[in-house]
């Protein structure tokens, strides 16, 4: 009787202590409260964290202009966020871009910028159908207050001599309007309404700016302006400056243009963009070079344009461009075994 009750018990034994084994790991085991959270976008100068689930995805008004995602909260909610800098006018720095291999360390060098810059919304334009995921996750952790948009430009104005970045500016300035939607009572035309203080500056990729040019451009009234170097074939441009007013341009190419200005060579206060809802980017008519002039003519005067940067004797932004990659080898050995997003 002995025999077979040991028998069994030894038979029964490992499974016991099996159940046991499992009893204890699972008491030691973290509750779901104490679980890492998932992942957040964060902006050190915002102080604000959100979830994917709490993207915004507003539809455009015109739907040939886009859609466009945010890794923030709603703009009216930044004038009641607290800090040293509440006071100051926000800049919009608007930059087209496009899918090639120098994009992802183009951006890197603009975000590694403004990230130093208080109070700076970074309006990112894909030129694309979709907006990708390398522009996604790049905004997503670069530290930089961003909106991400994309409008693909139509195949028919990709031809060499066209305008180029028309469509992603102008879905930049579309943004900016319908967030600062004017709620205007009946007989008030938009130039009667009071808008939020704040600048507007088209960033391109492909340049390379100075910290003191954000800090000239944010106390601009209407539209100012400023030296850029390495363009035009030149050393640098600049509006040539007489008594603290315009009064012709140091140019390379074309000083009979009405403003003979590079696009990273202005800013306009955010009032006068919005007061002047039809004022755009123009592809009818425009040629290339043009299209600061063509913008320009419908908000301003060459004579009320205002110059900083002493009086138009500093560069502060320089067009480098990277130079174009080397690729050659890439189709003659084998392609690695992991996939690394360059």
């Amino acid at each position: 009787m002995k025999s077979v009750f040991y028998s069994r018990f030894f038979i029964l034994l490992p499974w016991v202590l099996i159940v046991v084994i499992i009893i204890d790991i699972d008491t030691r085991r973290p509750s779901n409260s104490s679980k890492a959270p998932t992942a957040r976008y964060y902006s050190p100068y915002w102080r604000r964290r959100i979830g994917r689930a709490a993207l915004m995805r507003p539809q455009p008004s015109d739907t040939s202009m886009g859609t466009w995602t945010t890794n923030q909260e709603h703009l009216t909610s930044l004038d009641s966020h607290s800090g040293k800098n509440n006071s100051l006018p926000i800049i919009y720095a608007i930059t087209p871009t496009y899918s090639r291999p120098v994009q992802k360390a183009e951006l890197t060098r603009l975000a590694n910028t403004f990230r130093q810059v208080p109070r700076l919304h970074w309006i990112v334009v894909e030129d694309s159908a979709q907006p990708t995921d390398l522009v996604r996750r790049f905004l997503a952790g670069s530290g930089v207050r961003a909106t991400h948009l994309h409008v693909l430009t139509p195949r028919r104005y990709k031809r060499s001599g066209l305008p180029r970045a028309t469509e992603q500016r102008n879905a930049g300035l579309a943004w900016l309007r319908q967030q600062y939607k004017p709620q205007r009572s009946a007989g008030q035309s938009p130039a009667q309404q009071e808008y939020p203080s704040g600048v507007v500056f088209f960033a391109d990729d492909d340049n390379t700016y100075s910290l003191e040019l954000f800090q000239e451009m944010r106390t601009t009234q209407k539209v100012s302006v400023w030296p850029v170097g390495l363009v035009g074939g030149r050393r640098y441009e600049r509006p040539v400056v007489e008594n603290g007013k315009v009064v012709g341009w140091y140019t390379g190419w074309r000083a009979d243009r009405p403003f003979a200005i590079d696009m990273a060579g202005f800013a306009v206060s955010l009032q006068v963009i919005l007061s002047s809802p039809k004022a755009v980017f123009k592809r009818r008519g425009s040629q290339p070079g043009m299209q600061e002039s063509d913008f320009l003519k419908q908000i301003t005067k060459v004579e009320e344009l205002e110059p900083k940067a002493d009086n138009c004797t500093k560069v502060l932004v320089w067009h480098t461009r990277t130079e174009k990659v080397n690729l050659a080898n890439e189709s003659k050995h084998p392609q690695d075994t992991i996939k690394i997003e360059v």
